[in-house]
């Protein structure tokens, strides 16, 4: 596995990198932004450790732009940043960041999120490899959605969004809370605070929703958790 760490303070850089290789994964570091990008584009890593405060393009527009352009691989993001208010986590979570930590941290800490980033799959009960209702279809082996209305349209969805709506269309109809639905896409290696999901459904519903503000599919349970909605094809 490629992981890429971009890091401004050296010490950092170079103990994220040592307890990192020590289980057996390949690191590449740099120290701004744009660097960050550079390296992105050439070496198309599985997993960014990507500091939040870097000099020139801070790690918010790193982000984003990862995730406007994901290129052939759609990377797990690890954010890691100085500020701990919620408000910092939020913004963080809401470019396309899939964890966050706060300095100071535990290496140790760190090289489990990474393990469980990088073990996110899909976990099915059965030998479905694909799913389709009246407007959406999802191929689990080539990983593509489809949304079906006047034309078929590929759906540009990064990795968890396409877990979810996967999730979602396995069981039309189904309450599933935020615990379920953390359990069903990153298992009991999970850390952080549950309200991510909320962060996702929100992105996930800019990309397949007609009006995101009322949607239509991924509805609101309210005290409960979502349902996704949509006739049987």
């Amino acid at each position: 596995m490629q992981i890429l760490i971009v890091e401004d303070e050296a010490e950092i850089a170079q103990l994220i990198q040592l307890y990192l290789e020590k289980e057996g994964f390949s690191c590449r570091s740099c120290r701004d932004g744009e660097a960050a990008l550079q390296v992105f584009q050439e070496q198309q890593p599985d997993l960014i450790i990507l500091d939040l405060m870097i000099p020139g393009m801070d790690g918010l527009e790193v982000c984003t732009r990862i995730r406007q352009k994901p290129g052939n691989k759609d990377p797990y993001i690890l954010m890691l940043t100085a500020k701990g208010e919620e408000i910092d986590r939020i913004i963080g979570l809401s470019t396309g960041a899939d964890d966050y930590m706060v300095k100071p941290f535990s290496p140790r800490e760190l090289v489990a999120r990474v393990r469980a980033l990088l073990r996110r799959t899909l976990r099915q009960g059965g030998q479905t490899r694909s799913y389709q209702t009246a407007h959406f279809s999802v191929d689990l082996d080539q990983r593509v959605a489809h949304r079906q209305a006047e034309t078929t349209e590929t759906l540009d969805l990064t990795t968890l969004e396409f877990d979810l709506l996967a999730t979602f269309m396995s069981y039309p109809g189904r309450v599933w809370n935020r615990s379920q639905l953390i359990e069903r896409l990153w298992g009991n290696d999970f850390y952080g605070d549950e309200r991510v999901v909320d962060t996702h459904i929100a992105r996930l519903r800019k990309k397949i929703e007609p009006d995101p503000a009322n949607p239509t599919f991924v509805k609101t349970v309210i005290g409960v958790g979502y349902r996704f909605e949509d006739a049987a094809a």
